[in-house]
């Protein structure tokens, strides 16, 4: 059904196309985040996925036609074990409720070995409800919530069960 492939360079204007589709749908529960001058919200870390160590974008394809992206993050080291936060995570609206998105996660989860954490702002409902699913099918229930100074929202962390 979905495919997930690494971005290249190449893709890096598709990534920032879909990125603004992303925070458009996003606007909603971000109330800071506005368009600029030129009608586009832009994404300030795309360049950084393919210039710094520690960052992982994907894409997603259904049946070979774009779907989403996945941005992941490697903030560190814990126990000598890689910790990584999935930064973005976007399915287009068509593709949203027929499992695309569980299984582009669980392909992400699976490429990155290690502790995970994914977090949801406090007034994106959806996006609590969502990830709570896929995590728990993808642990089988073996995940902590958590609540961090400086994140208003939940947080899940779990291993990824193949470090």
């Amino acid at each position: 059904m979905i495919t997930v492939h690494e971005a290249a360079y190449a893709d890096k204007s598709t990534l920032r196309n879909l990125l603004e589709l992303y925070k458009y749908d996003f606007s909603e529960f971000d109330p800071e985040d506005d368009l600029n001058e030129n009608g586009l919200y832009e994404y300030k870390y795309l360049d950084h996925y393919w210039t710094e160590e520690g960052r992982f974008p994907y894409l997603f394809r259904v049946g070979g036609k774009l779907a989403g992206f996945a941005l992941v993050r490697r903030t560190g080291m814990q126990e000598g074990v890689p910790v990584y936060e999935m930064a973005e995570f976007f399915v287009l609206k068509k593709y949203r409720r027929s499992g695309a998105g569980q299984q582009g996660a669980f392909d992400v989860f699976d490429r990155l070995p290690g502790k995970w954490k994914v977090a949801e702002m406090e007034t994106n409902v959806p996006a609590q409800r969502f990830w709570r699913k896929v995590i728990e099918r993808y642990t089988g229930g073996r995940y902590d919530e958590i609540r961090e100074d400086g994140w208003e929202g939940p947080i899940q962390v779990f291993d990824s069960g193949r470090s």
